[in-house]
């Protein structure tokens, strides 16, 4: 018989690490699963993505009426504009449909224009107008401060080593069947 302690019966006083440790035994002695690292890299990955996401948002973006999905979509653009809707799907990890939505929204906001692309009927070039440029120039100011602040606990060294640890784990996704937005 499997048992679940959920509902406030089990481990009262968890917190998130001491969440994974249990985790950890658990899934070990319990289930018999093999690869606890595994899972408190993820687990931890995870976690730390959210908390500086959610961090970056509620700090930066929403106080400017944004979200990050629209953050996103306006920094490749600034940056790699203009661009065709595919590909800004492709550099944000959004949907297509995601990025059209939002990218209507941001239209209507007098941040981002749509064009038609110059190869095929059908493609849209993404691109930043004027409004949109000064904005993104003043966010990312506030942004970037942000980002500092929260990479500041590593040294450059360390910061450099989690970069190549992370780029290690996205380019060697191929190993294995990856399902993802691209």
């Amino acid at each position: 018989m499997l048992t679940n302690s959920v509902g406030g019966e089990g481990e009262p006083d968890l917190d998130f690490w001491s969440f994974v440790a249990l985790a950890n035994r658990r899934l070990a002695t319990e289930y018999g699963f093999s690869h606890q690292s595994a899972t408190e890299v993820l687990l931890t990955l995870n976690r730390a993505s959210n908390i500086v996401t959610y961090d970056l948002e509620a700090s930066v973006h929403r106080p400017r009426g944004r979200s990050w999905s629209a953050f996103r979509l306006l920094f490749v653009t600034w940056l790699a504009g203009p661009l065709e809707a595919k590909k800004a799907a492709e550099l944000t990890g959004m949907s297509r449909a995601a990025v059209s939505n939002l990218g209507k929204a941001l239209v209507a906001d007098g941040l981002l224009e749509r064009t038609p692309g110059t190869h095929d009927g059908r493609s849209v070039l993404l691109s930043l107008t004027e409004a949109g440029l000064r904005e993104m120039v003043e966010v990312f100011g506030e942004h970037n401060e942000r980002e500092h602040e929260w990479a500041s606990v590593l040294t450059e060294t360390e910061q450099r080593i989690l970069v190549l640890l992370l780029n290690k784990l996205i380019t060697n996704r191929d190993q294995f069947d990856v399902r993802g937005r691209n």
